[in-house]
């Protein structure tokens, strides 16, 4: 009897920590979201989703989606978005994921960042690392998706990325690294340059080409996990 009294005790005491901590967290949740929800409304004030979409498509070099090689589009999605298509400008599914994957290695090494919130990022808002800013991206790409189509937002999105080596969107990175247009990459190339944009200067064939391969090889093997590409093709891909 005394034993299970105790017992009672003892879950009430942790049931009263567990709800401390929530309401704590709620709390700070809170501050940061509406800080965040100040960024994003001094941000849109400054730049609307429109004029930064022009902007970008103002590029003498600008590319189309249309105009982007099919592989390419599958190997940026499958490596950086894959619910891209889905989504609403946040992936929580994503999130999640990153969070248990730092957890298990104990280092940051994934965001769960959609491709939206890559734009939104690099388009509004500065690269520092704040609680407050990653509230603000959430708010942006929702802005950004209630504007702009899907197949709008990836193209913004390739023609405005770094690729390592000074070059700036997918038109200036062809040419930069394989002297070719974009229609004229090969599917092996269009999974480096996929690749590239996670860590662009760590993964640049100019001056890191063993770890560019290697990049490569992680895109190609995302596109066999994704299903886009079946395992023979993609031996077939690493091969040539």
């Amino acid at each position: 009897m005394k034993k299970t009294t105790a017992l009672k005790k003892a879950a009430k005491v942790m049931a009263g920590f567990a709800a401390v901590i929530l309401s704590a967290v709620l709390a700070v949740s809170g501050y940061f979201a509406y800080h965040g929800y100040e960024m994003y409304r001094d941000a849109l004030n400054t730049l609307t989703v429109e004029k930064m979409a022009e902007r970008i498509r103002n590029r003498e070099d600008f590319v189309s989606y249309g105009e982007l090689p099919e592989f390419y589009v599958s190997a940026v999605i499958s490596t950086e978005d894959r619910r891209f298509f889905s989504h609403s400008g946040i992936d929580p599914a994503a999130i999640c994921r990153a969070v248990l994957h730092d957890i298990r290695v104990m280092a940051p090494e994934q965001g769960g960042s959609t491709i939206t919130q890559q734009l939104a990022k690099n388009e509004f808002f500065t690269q520092e690392k704040k609680a407050e800013r990653k509230f603000a991206e959430i708010f942006m790409a929702h802005e950004i998706e209630s504007k702009l189509s899907k197949e709008e937002i990836l193209e913004l999105y390739v023609n405005s990325i770094y690729f390592g080596s000074g070059y700036y969107g997918i038109s200036e990175a062809a040419e930069g690294y394989f002297k070719k247009s974009v229609s004229e990459l090969t599917e092996y190339e269009c999974a480096m340059l996929a690749g590239l944009p996670n860590a662009p200067s760590a993964y640049s064939p100019d001056t890191a080409p063993r770890l560019a391969k290697q990049r490569t090889k992680q895109v190609i093997e995302c596109m066999t996990e994704c299903g886009a590409i079946t395992e023979i093709r993609a031996e077939e891909i690493q091969a040539n």
